[in-house]
């Protein structure tokens, strides 16, 4: 392995780590989600992975299309600008609709208070909430097939801006294998990274005490994706 491929692969996993643990994208929209939706571990880590396999592959595409028609760097970049653009109001147009959906379960699911008065001057209290009772059960298992499939959307049009750039040069030396080992070096870094963070979050959050907290799970979640892609829209994270 020459010295100049050794210090690309070098360069594609530290910029894959810093990359994707600068980016709250990358990580908080699938710990808040699987709270919210009570998904497993397994559940989590599987669309934790699509996710990141769809949104470096649609870089790599965007890369070999610019490599193979000659497209210059600044035009892909700019190009890429674009893309990451509307991922980011997506995802704040998703964290939106998904707060507002779980501020209306919150309210729907308020508990309430009532007394039973029995023979003998005995009497009871007992608390409950009339919304769990009502839903109907496929239109809660619509609600947690949808959000994963908006959310892999999201992840496969948002740009990974760094590894075009990565691609490039070994792509200009005409090198088949350097190019793939660039882009696996990357691929597998962001990945792992993603998971760790992912599945180490999702854990830990399992062990909180969030009882009380439970019927706002959905609307502070939604609220956390939102202000996720404000933070990437207008903060550049």
């Amino acid at each position: 392995m020459s010295y100049e491929l050794s210090s690309l692969l070098a360069a594609a996993a530290t910029i894959a780590l810093i990359h994707t643990v600068s980016g709250p994208d990358h990580y908080l929209p699938f710990i808040v989600l699987s709270k919210s939706g009570n998904w497993s571990l397994r559940k989590t880590a599987l669309i934790t992975f699509l996710c990141s396999i769809g949104h470096i592959l649609s870089s790599v595409t965007v890369g070999l299309i610019g490599v193979a028609f000659g497209i210059a760097l600044t035009e892909l970049e700019a190009f890429e600008s674009f893309q990451g653009n509307i991922a980011a109001w997506a995802l704040i147009a998703f964290g939106l609709v998904y707060f507002v959906w779980g501020v209306r379960q919150a309210v729907r699911n308020k508990t309430h208070q009532h007394s039973h008065f029995h023979r003998k001057e005995m009497h009871h209290e007992h608390q409950h909430a009339h919304n769990k009772g009502h839903i109907h059960p496929h239109v809660q298992q619509e609600d947690k097939n949808v959000t994963p499939w908006v959310l892999f959307a999201i992840f496969v049009f948002g740009p990974c801006e760094p590894l075009i750039p990565l691609l490039m040069y070994p792509a200009a030396q005409g090198s088949f294998w350097s190019l793939a080992l660039v882009t696996i070096t990357f691929g597998v870094v962001t990945t792992v990274t993603m998971l760790s963070i992912v599945l180490i979050s999702s854990f830990g959050i399992s062990f909180m005490p969030v009882s009380r907290m439970e019927r706002y799970t959905h609307a502070l979640g939604g609220a956390t994706i939102f202000l996720c892609g404000m933070s990437i829209q207008f903060l550049g994270l």
